[in-house]
């Protein structure tokens, strides 16, 4: 699919959607999404850990359809070779997946790359090696994914000091937290159960929504 250009210093990492099948309570990933994307989050992630190539391709060819409708970028968890095929906005990686500074040499420089980071070290690292953004966490914990530290509000705020690249505080996150989290100069926050596991994901999105109004 071909490539949707977005310039990178006017994307919106504010209300950033992570997706997690096990927070779907049971419902179609597109359609939840959609909902999202019509409510107003301005950045998705498609994560999934445990399908295979060829589904992960299927699955993300029909978010980035979604997403092109949206006018919202599309990033890629992990899987370089996914995000490229479909054409997506960019790619993030951790800290135990290919390095920043390869994954560049692989994309180019018009490919959004995001880079989980845990402390101003590995933040200033990412920003040498090439990234486009941080994300960092777990702010407040996290459920979706096991054996990561909660990071806390000071020393979110000790990377956001030492980087001056766009970040967005991930883990745990929720309406009644987000402003913690944009208080600490973040550029965002990414949010995976905080929208996806509510009943009705486009109220939950609108509270975002309000509550970053008055940080603009």
């Amino acid at each position: 699919m071909e490539k949707k250009k977005y310039e990178k210093s006017k994307i919106d990492y504010s209300i950033y959607l992570l997706t997690d099948d096990a927070c779907l309570l049971g419902r179609p990933l597109l359609e939840c999404v959609e909902q999202a994307l019509r409510a107003g989050v301005t950045l998705l992630q498609y994560r999934s850990k445990y399908k295979d190539g060829g589904a992960m391709y299927q699955e993300a060819l029909a978010l980035k359809e979604l997403c092109d409708r949206y006018d919202v970028p599309l990033i890629i968890n992990d899987r370089v070779d996914v995000a490229l095929a479909v054409g997506a906005a960019g790619v993030h990686v951790g800290q135990d997946d290919l390095p920043c500074s390869v994954v560049r040499q692989l994309v180019g420089s018009d490919f959004v790359i995001g880079v989980s980071a845990h402390n101003p070290e590995e933040a200033r690292k990412a920003a040498a090696d090439g990234a486009d953004y941080l994300g960092c966490g777990a702010v407040f914990g996290t459920g979706t994914k096991a054996g990561v530290a909660k990071l806390g509000l000071e020393r979110l705020q000790n990377i956001r000091q030492a980087v001056t690249l766009p970040m967005v505080g991930i883990g745990g996150v929720k309406a009644d937290n987000y402003a913690e989290v944009l208080a600490t100069g973040a550029d965002g926050a990414a949010i995976i159960s905080g929208i996806l596991a509510a009943d009705d994901i486009s109220a939950e999105v609108a509270k975002f929504v309000q509550v970053r109004s008055s940080f603009r």
